[in-house]
């Protein structure tokens, strides 16, 4: 399925049962920008209407690999679902922009300590992409 140019994208909604989900491409991180658990079939935003989503934290001890750079034992991250019919829409991370600018504790660099904006990762084939509305003609 070939997504629609973010230009023209009014709104995103849920595949599975069309419910509006109030994401727009304003919403959008720039499609240049680094992720370290990686950006590949996934739309990245920076806010999301929690009114129209559901959240659950998941918590798992046990090895996975998101990218050759990131990896780790235990995995904290939220599932975001659909609130109208609950399809798994994607996961909230938490390696988004960093929240202060610096060079982090210890003067160590930009790390996980350095607290982060939150990046609300949502599959491609989870959601539809609806057209912007054509301007009225005068």
């Amino acid at each position: 399925m070939a997504m629609a140019s973010a230009a023209a994208v009014a709104s995103y909604r849920c595949a599975a049962c069309g419910a509006d989900l109030n994401l727009t491409a304003a919403q959008l991180y720039p499609a240049g920008f680094y992720f370290e658990a990686g950006n590949k079939g996934t739309l990245s935003f920076s806010w999301v209407d929690e009114s129209r989503l559901r959240f659950a934290a998941e918590d798992r001890i046990r090895p996975f690999f998101e990218t050759l750079n990131y990896w780790g034992i235990q995995r904290r991250r939220t599932r975001i679902s659909c609130d109208a019919c609950g399809r798994l829409l994607g996961h909230v991370y938490d390696d988004g922009p960093p929240l202060m600018q610096g060079t982090g504790q210890f003067g160590m660099g930009p790390s996980q300590v350095i607290p982060r904006r939150p990046r609300y990762r949502i599959k491609i084939k989870a959601v539809t992409a609806s057209p912007a509305p054509a301007a009225a003609a005068y």
